[in-house]
């Protein structure tokens, strides 16, 4: 089973028109829309956007990662590429270091390639781009020389979810799984949160093309993921009933075979104190009530 679906994704992704695709995505670039902020900034001309980062690629720190989820850990590791700024900015955010002040090095292409060898040299499981929306072109074309040179572990598309469908669209074949973050529902909450009001609507119309393009998550003989959508959902404290809006969506409009981490691991860190009703961590109560709510929509994988 694990090297039929290994397989499968070697062969998609050589079917790919990477010079095609590299090409769109450079022109969305340099007015740019890679996400759904708009910001139509010239990032080839060093001209900086809502995620402050331009056309060169900062990387934060390449290396196997055990805190993933199990389904793409196993025991010899995620392989992350952990990449500077982001196009979310949460004012809660934990690694605020890396996507708000945009710690780590400028990168070539050929960087990136050689980041994607050595961790499939190791053994990694996959190579988990962490926050690529920003670095779209770039990373594809970096696939496509690592692909060229034998590369062949399954991509991980690892985003905050608010993704834009047109860019998402040109990748398609490239990403074997997608890993969105799924965090507000309503406007006034991402508002305050990422200075953005439609991150719900952008949201949903991102993990209903993910799903179409990969379906639901797929895993081999170890248990180990090779295919498919795993979605993520941080309970935020005094925010229940927006966990139940969403996981209500995927229930309805994804399937209720998601995989879902539901996750309790939401600090008050960075300027979380701007906000005081999420000013302290989740209970156990939440976090209880929000896993029985995912229980009683039919949902069942993940959490």
């Amino acid at each position: 089973m694990a090297t039929r679906c290994a397989d499968r994704t070697t062969k998609a992704i050589k079917k790919v028109n990477f010079p095609g695709i590299i090409e769109k995505l450079q022109e969305i670039q340099r007015a740019c829309r890679l996400c759904p902020r708009n910001c139509a900034v010239n990032r080839f001309e060093g001209e900086l956007g809502e995620c402050q980062a331009t056309s060169t690629v900062r990387i934060s720190s390449v290396g196997p990662h055990y805190g993933e989820e199990h389904v793409l850990v196993g025991r010899t590791g995620s392989g992350t590429i952990f990449l500077s700024h982001c196009n979310l900015r949460c004012i809660f955010c934990q690694n605020w270091t890396i996507s708000h002040s945009g710690e780590g090095l400028d990168c070539e292409i050929e960087d990136i390639v050689n980041g994607m060898r050595y961790l499939q040299t190791i053994g990694c499981n996959n190579v988990n781009f962490v926050t690529p929306t920003h670095y779209l072109p770039q990373i594809v074309e970096a696939i496509a020389v690592a692909v060229q040179r034998g590369f062949d572990l399954p991509l991980v598309y690892n985003c905050g979810g608010y993704e834009s469908v047109e860019a998402l669209k040109l990748v398609e074949g490239i990403f074997s799984i997608y890993m969105p973050d799924a965090k507000f529902s309503s406007p006034e909450t991402s508002y305050e949160m990422c200075g953005i009001s439609d991150y719900y609507e952008k949201m949903c119309e991102a993990l209903i093309e993910m799903h179409r393009q990969v379906g639901v998550l797929q895993t081999n003989s170890r248990n180990i993921a090779t295919r498919g959508l795993l979605i993520r959902h941080l309970v935020m404290p005094n925010s229940i009933d927006e966990s139940k809006e969403i996981l209500t969506f995927i229930a309805r409009h994804i399937s209720k075979d998601s995989y879902i981490n539901i996750m309790s691991q939401y600090r008050p860190v960075f300027k979380a104190d701007l906000v005081p009703r999420i000013g302290r961590h989740v209970t156990e109560e939440e976090m209880a009530e929000v896993k029985k709510f995912a229980r009683s929509l039919g949902l069942h994988r993940g959490f």
